[in-house]
């Protein structure tokens, strides 16, 4: 619901900070005075484009600023929520309009695009003007008002959920399929496989291949390394390791004969001996097992070789070849399972074909009866609302789409005939903007019940906030009386704000405010005030009278806020 409106420096208004409340507010003033303003700041705070021309002469910017409270406003808080508005239960929706004609924008206090303003003031406020677009145009929100006319919410759950099941299904069927010969793919990939499960190595294998092409590429140097090493651990020489340990442990043995505390010397000797030996039997067996042999060599280098083929081929370093087999291997048997997939993925889509199409038919049965009954209330109000012989038609047509779609089978358009003997023509071409917004009135009214004595407000997915401007333009007498009565029984359940120039219908008003214009000869400026009772009936008695207002014009006013309030 719409709390406040303030606006500054905007075209004749100085400053105006207004308050709403629920229920219908008339705002009336006399022609030029600007009752319009209103309805044009919130079309721009809806995010319509503006120009330079709606800044105050001699100011440098315009501001306007919309409080909501979001309380019945469910879709608008999930927006907020899905784009990072969200800021409680209340948005304030601020833009600002420089002189040389840019404009900045701000969600609740958050920098915003005139898109997301457009997106959100969709789910918040719906603005009827003689002139201005309206979402009732548009097939996508007349489909909508018909299903929450009917309260479809529950059919309609079952249709989407299955149209997104069979979208599912039918992306993976397309992935199983591809744009690719399977026949080619699978060949390549069981050479590639095979190819792979030959030479590929785990990662500890090929270390080891590693070790091995090394000590082979390097063994001639191994054998003279070890073979000089062999010779001085235990050559012929009188110098070799052995021999000369030997000599140590003899002499420290005699020694320890005359002094017994070089036995632990001796003891050391005696284990370095033992060190020395198996050391040299260690070498004997490893320069025993060397061998020159260039044909393993070979083998050695040619796998090796192999392997970082294969390594450039796939584009990953050999040591990860054995797990890429294995994924290739994976990819193989699905595509040579594909055929037995893709059949029993079809069967699935068929089944979930067949559930939509019942589930979508249900639907289309309540649609059809929902067009019957909106159609027949709005012609009725369009009668009562001076359009005598009119005539409202909702058309239901097949969907274009032969897949599964989340909104039904079919697609709707509002027709109307304003005349008798007219055929009805789709309501967004209506020339007349005065009877265009009377039907959208009927509409409005019709799809909430307002006429209904028994409706409640259930429909919360509908617009909170309704605004007309100059709906009873070219009528007059008994119809506008009507024309207000129906807007005060819309504001029963939603909040109503209509721009009037006809006193029977200002007289319903909830609440009402004037806008009058003044000039000092140098500027003019549009004051915005709420009135009181005693003003309200002045107002009327104006409206009613003209320039001279008599006790009978008074009296009268009194009596037609007395029956409206009544």
């Amino acid at each position: 619901m719409l709390q406040t409106l303030f606006v500054k420096d905007f075209a004749i208004v100085g400053e105006a900070e207004i308050g709403f409340g629920p229920g219908l507010t008339v705002v009336t003033g006399e022609t030029g005075a600007g009752k319009s303003l209103m309805v044009d700041a919130l079309l721009l705070l809806a995010g319509q484009r503006a120009d330079a021309g709606v800044v105050r002469h001699g100011s440098e910017r315009a501001e306007l600023i919309a409080d909501f409270d979001l309380t019945d406003a469910p879709a608008a808080r999930q927006w907020l929520a899905d784009q990072e508005f969200d800021d409680g239960d209340d948005c304030q929706l601020r833009r600002v309009i420089r002189a040389e004609g840019a404009s900045r924008a701000w969600i609740n206090g958050r920098p915003a695009t005139l898109a997301q303003m457009q997106a959100l003031a969709e789910r918040l406020i719906e603005i009827h003007g003689q002139h201005e677009h309206q979402a009732l145009l548009d097939k996508t929100s007349q489909l909508a008002l018909l299903d929450a006319f009917g309260d479809h919410a529950a059919l309609l759950q079952p249709v989407a959920a299955l149209a997104a099941r069979w979208r599912g299904i039918d992306t993976r069927m397309r992935e199983l399929q591809g744009d690719h010969d399977h026949s080619a793919r699978i060949a390549l990939l069981s050479h590639q496989v095979e190819e792979l499960d030959r030479h590929a190595l785990e990662p500890a294998e090929l270390e080891a291949l590693d070790e091995l092409h090394k000590r082979l590429a390097n063994a001639g140097h191994l054998i003279q390394g070890t073979s000089a090493l062999a010779e001085l651990l235990d050559g012929e020489g009188e110098f070799s390791l052995l021999r000369l340990i030997h000599r140590a442990q003899g002499e420290i043995a005699r020694l320890a004969q005359t002094d017994a505390e070089l036995g632990a010397t001796g003891e050391l000797l005696d284990a370095a001996g033992v060190q020395l030996d198996e050391a040299n039997s260690a070498l004997a067996r490893y320069r025993d097992a060397l061998d020159l042999d260039p044909d393993k060599l070979a083998e050695a280098e040619t796998q090796i070789a192999k392997l970082h083929e294969l390594g450039r081929k796939h584009r990953i370093p050999p040591a990860d070849l054995k797990i890429h087999a294995q994924t290739l291997r994976d990819e193989l048997e699905t595509l040579q399972d594909a055929g037995a997939a893709l059949a029993k993925l079809e069967r699935e889509r068929g089944e979930v074909e067949r559930d939509y199409r019942a589930a979508a038919a249900n639907l289309s049965a309540a649609r059809a009866a929902a067009a019957s009954a909106l159609g027949g209330s709005v012609s009725a109000l369009m009668d009562e609302l001076g359009m005598a012989g009119g005539r409202f038609d909702i058309e239901i047509a097949r969907s274009e789409r032969t897949t599964p779609d989340a909104q039904g089978l079919e697609r709707v358009e509002f027709l109307v005939s304003a005349n008798p003997g007219q055929p009805a023509r789709a309501l967004r071409r209506v020339a007349s903007g005065g009877e265009l917004s009377r039907i959208s009135l009927a509409i409005e009214v019709a799809a909430l019940g307002a006429d209904d004595a028994s409706a409640d407000a259930t429909a919360t997915d509908l617009i909170n906030t309704l605004v007309f401007d100059e709906v009873d333009s070219g009528i007059g007498g008994a119809i506008a009386e009507v024309v207000g009565q129906k807007l005060r029984r819309l504001g029963a359940h939603r909040q109503v704000l209509c721009v009037t120039h006809l006193p029977q219908v200002a007289a319903q008003g909830h609440h009402h405010l004037r806008v009058t214009k003044s000039s000092d000869g140098a500027s003019t400026l549009t004051l915005i005030e709420s009135l009181d009772e005693k003003a309200r009936r002045d107002e009327i008695a104006r409206m009613l009278g003209g320039v001279e207002i008599t006790r009978e014009t008074l009296a009268h006013a009194r009596q037609m806020l007395e029956k409206a309030q009544g």
